[in-house]
This record gives structure tokens, sequence and C-alpha cells, in this order.
């Protein structure tokens, strides 16, 4: 581990710095640590934001979509005079304004499985902040089958829910184990039908930047095996147990998803509408 800082680094880092559970020891892990954003819209902006802050290494940033007027609400990534701009790129440049010691990868591409085989191996831990079915079950079998922890929060209206998925390791439930299969479309609206308050894509952006760093460094319990629901207008928090589906057809031992060739030339645009 390279705990060689330089004064700047020490400065800029001094209250992790000052944490007994980070110290200089953690600081490094952040710093050789390698995540991937998927989707820098609601959820992938306030994530990525903290990430870079906090010194993580290397970000990758995969969304295809331009930005819009619409976004701003909630998009603090971004601004007005970037509209038309690809996502990634835009959050791209924000982040290296706020912290050019770290390495940002920017992949403006539509995520399918051709994509998510070729970038998930590179990164260590994985972030979820997309708004559309299809992307989210390529992500959550592809982490299982890459063997990478995949940090997924979901937002609508004035709720917000969120767990890490990390069934590969044996001990926890995949995402498949709380939802088996994606719903019939049209059933469940998404933040571009529905809306959503602003603030509540902050929070929830937030929260998965902590249990990133909380994996990173190797501290408090981690939000495996366990859901997250918060309830904004009730102000109320509360968390529910995940067990593993001995059925799951992901990680259950008759397992029938063992590739991702169910994912070829399904799987849609980033969409990043949360």
């Amino acid at each position: 581990m390279d705990l060689d800082f330089t004064e700047a680094e020490l400065h800029r880092y001094s209250r992790h710095i000052l944490l007994k559970e980070v110290g200089a020891t953690g600081q490094a892990k952040l710093r050789a640590a390698r995540v991937l954003v998927i989707g820098a819209g609601g959820l992938g902006s306030p994530l990525a934001l903290y990430l870079a802050a906090a010194g993580v290494g290397t970000i990758g940033l995969v969304d295809d979509d331009a930005l819009d007027l619409s976004n701003l609400q909630r998009q603090v990534a971004h601004s007005t005079d970037r509209i038309g701009r690809n996502k990634a790129e835009s959050a791209a440049e924000t982040l290296r304004a706020l912290n050019p010691e770290v390495r940002i990868e920017v992949h403006a591409r539509r995520l399918d499985a051709e994509a998510a085989e070729a970038l998930i191996p590179r990164y260590d831990i994985v972030c979820d902040g997309t708004d559309n079915f299809a992307t989210r079950f390529l992500l959550g079998d592809a982490c299982h089958l890459l063997a990478r922890p995949l940090v997924s929060a979901a937002v609508l209206r004035f709720e917000g829910q969120l767990s890490v998925f990390a069934g590969h390791e044996g001990a926890h439930p995949c995402h498949r184990c709380l939802h088996p299969e994606p719903p019939p479309p049209g059933l469940v609206p998404t933040c571009s039908e529905a809306g959503v308050l602003g603030a509540v894509t902050g929070v929830m952006g937030t929260l998965q930047a902590t249990e990133v760093l909380k994996l990173i460094l190797g501290i408090g319990e981690s939000l495996k095996g366990r859901l997250l629901l918060w309830d904004a207008l009730d102000a109320r928090f509360r968390t529910v147990r995940l067990k593993r589906d001995p059925a799951c057809a992901l990680c259950g031992p008759g397992a029938t998803i063992r590739d991702l060739s169910a994912h070829r030339g399904l799987a849609g645009p980033v969409c990043t509408a949360a």
C-alpha cells in the first residue's frame, strides 16, 4: 500500500485522515480503488461527486444520453451551458474541476451485454444509477457472473431504496433473489413518467457513495443482504433483511443464468431519468 502523499493530498484529505476508521492507510485504499458508475444523472451526479471528493483514484462514467433542460432539477453534476452535451463527458468535466488528482474514465456509450463484459472487470465496484429495467437486470446479472459487488439505488416520486448485491461471495443474496424477473412493461412508471423530487435523488446518491466508501475501506456494516427504504414525506428510514432464494436462477444451486447471452441485443440506453 503506497502511503506516500503529497502535501496537497494531506491537506485535501485531512478530515478523512483524522478519522481512526480511515487514516492514511484508508485514504491510500481510496486512491487505489476503481469504481464504475452507470448513469451520470440524478443518482450518478451526487454519487460521482462524493467519490471524486473522497479521492477514489479512478472513476468510470457510463452514459450515452445528452443533457436536457429537464435534467437540471436534480442532476447536479451538470450546468445549463452544457445542455445537449453527453452526460458522461459533462460530469467528467465537473469531477476533474472538483478534484484533479482523480482519474476520470469516460464511456459515452450504450450499455449492452458486450459493454458490460468489457468494462466491469476493469473496476472493483459497480454502481447502478439507471432508470431502466433492462439495464438494471443486465447489471445485476453481469456483476454476479463477473464477481463484482453492485451498489444499487432507485428513486421514484418521494421514495428511495438502496442495497448492495454481492451474491457471488456466497453468503449474500443477489439482485434476482429480490426481483426474479423484470416487471411487465408499463407496470412500474419511470421518473420521467411519475416524477421525482430532486433532493430525493441527492440523498440516495449520497447514500450510494457512502456504501461504496465503506466497501473500499472495509468499515462498518454494509447493506449486503439488506434493503434500505426511505420515505421522504414521512421522514422515515427502515431496513429489510433479504434472504437468498434457493430457487434463484442466478445464484441458486440450480442456476440457469450462466452467461449474458439472454441480454444480447436487449439492454437499452443507460436512461438516467433518475
